[in-house]
């Protein structure tokens, strides 16, 4: 029996993605048009960007808990957020949950290192870049991480809320990232994490500095082997 998955969504382009790639890399797995059974939910991405911005975690944890409990409703078996950023509050929803989850840094860690990554590069929000989302959750692993300076983390932080989720990808912006990939080489790192949902619609693997750790595609893949178990 193939689980039904749960998506708690938070920006649009970031879940479109996440969504996309579970009903297109299913069939690999299932046969023609065929995936897991999906609901997906979130609330005005205002509602979660008004709590984010007042620091209230507390409340980025009811807005989760309230679309799991919504998909969980409506018939899913475990829940997946393709949002990095709302992550930090987790541990605030977690115990609450009607569901299990799958912790996006988790499966990112567990990728990294079946690659043999020892030192990874953060790239996402302000908030999650200056988070200990990803380098508490690496620890189990035995792998570190970097972020990028201040300077550049306000510039991507910039680039995310006024460009990305919007749907605006531009050449500039993909060669801004690009650079500061680059510096995280120099710190040796060896691989980068595209911890916001919706930067592998920008960064190209192949021109890319650095091998990426695409977070969206990775949970969507870990959603699919977990529906089929």
């Amino acid at each position: 029996m193939v689980k039904h998955i749960g998506i708690v969504a938070c920006s649009a382009e970031g879940a479109a993605l996440c969504y996309t790639t579970i009903c297109i890399e299913a069939q690999e797995k299932l046969f023609k048009y065929r995936h897991p059974e999906i609901t997906m939910h979130t609330p005005p991405f205002s509602d979660y960007m008004q709590h984010i911005w007042n620091g209230n975690w507390e409340e980025v944890a009811e807005l989760m808990l309230t679309s799991t409990e919504i998909v969980a409703k409506a018939g899913a078996d475990f829940a997946i957020c393709p949002d990095n950023t709302i992550h930090q509050a987790y541990d605030l929803m977690i115990s609450k949950s009607p569901i299990p989850w799958l912790h996006i840094a988790d499966v990112v860690g567990e990728g990294a290192k079946q690659r043999k990554f020892k030192n990874l590069g953060i790239l996402g929000t302000n908030y999650l870049m200056t988070s200990p989302v990803y380098s508490e959750a690496l620890k189990k692993y035995r792998i570190t991480c970097e972020i990028p300076e201040e300077k550049d983390r306000d510039r991507i932080n910039r680039i995310i809320f006024e460009e990305l989720v919007n749907g605006n990808f531009t050449e500039k912006s993909r060669l801004y990232f690009n650079k500061v990939i680059q510096k995280l080489k120099e710190k040796d790192c060896n691989a980068v994490v595209l911890g916001c949902t919706e930067i592998p619609l920008l960064v190209n693997p192949d021109d890319c500095p650095l091998p990426v750790l695409d977070s969206t595609r990775m949970l969507a893949r870990a959603a699919i082997t977990e529906a089929l178990e």
